[in-house]
């Protein structure tokens, strides 16, 4: 039998599930999830391995059109994964249709010759007579090599895309051991998920004016438990409070969200030792996109 590898860009617009198809079929949470828009900041590579082979995912910041240089940065990103993959999956959003922002996608996809699946998520969340006039729409628009329906909440129809992705795929090593799921840094991925619960706690109050640095980690004396120290950084000293909140009942409930999740990545106890700060206007000043992992890109 032989061995299929390669590498699949998950692309869209923000918040039509791309991470969350990415973190079901890896069986593992490797990008956060959240009902906010530009969630994912960075490529995070999940890795899937079975006897078939290895798919490895880049799941893209969702395309857009920038209002800030992070947006621009994750824009850049996003079109340059397109041009280094072997398959790109196109998601769409079953629940609210074309948008202008499909369109905006669909041009550029329009721009590489990498084949493309369009993969419509959230059917669970709609009437399927709805589904094949919504597929035609799309269809008229580019020509794709599949069309895939799937829940990747639920995980329905996500085995046949999983299958058909191996069909595409070339003949190749294993890029990865094939217990890995991901190559994103440990510091990273526990940034993340302390990013994820600030963006779950303070919904709308919070927008994506925030960045998380863990600055230290490091294995305490017991040999039990995990000393990590993040920095939680916003924008006005307004979002500072709520951050905090009331004798700072807040930022004690994103540790203790965030504490759980990244004991079970780690294995481990953990003290999470959480502080926040002030930087006006960060995500126009290319320092501090590059301190906070958002320079160029590799």
């Amino acid at each position: 039998m032989s061995h299929k590898s390669g590498f699949v860009a998950l692309i869209g617009r923000p918040n039509v599930g791309k991470s969350t198809l990415m973190n079901h079929v890896v069986g593992k949470k490797v990008a956060i999830m959240s009902d906010k828009p530009q969630t994912t900041r960075n490529r995070i590579r999940g890795i899937f391995t079975d006897e078939r082979g290895q798919i490895v995912f880049l799941d893209t910041p969702g395309i857009h059109k920038p209002k800030s240089k992070l947006g621009e940065h994750l824009v850049q990103t996003a079109r340059a994964t397109l041009e280094e993959v072997d398959l790109i999956l196109l998601l769409v959003d079953a629940e609210e249709g074309m948008g202008p922002g499909d369109r905006f996608i669909i041009e550029h996809l329009k721009q590489v010759e990498t084949p493309v699946f369009l993969v419509v998520n959230k059917i669970d969340r709609v009437h399927p007579d709805a589904l094949l006039p919504l597929i035609d729409s799309y269809r008229r628009l580019y020509s794709f090599k599949e069309v895939v329906p799937i829940s990747a909440l639920q995980g329905n129809n996500t085995g046949t895309l999983v299958d058909l992705i191996f069909r595409e795929l070339p003949e190749g090593p294993a890029y990865y051991p094939a217990d890995q799921v991901t190559d994103s840094p440990e510091h990273f991925i526990i940034g993340e998920l302390i990013r994820e619960k600030v963006l779950f706690l303070t919904r709308e109050e919070i927008p994506h004016s925030v960045a998380v640095i863990v600055e230290e980690m490091v294995p305490r004396e017991d040999g039990e438990t995990v000393y990590i120290r993040a920095t939680i950084y916003a924008e006005r000293p307004s979002q500072k409070g709520i951050l905090i909140g009331k004798r700072g009942a807040m930022l004690k409930e994103v540790g203790r969200l965030a504490r759980e999740e990244i004991e079970r990545l780690l294995g481990n106890k953990v003290f999470l030792d959480l502080w926040v700060k002030v930087k006006k206007d960060w995500r126009n000043e290319e320092a501090y996109l590059r301190r906070f992992g958002y320079g160029e890109v590799d």
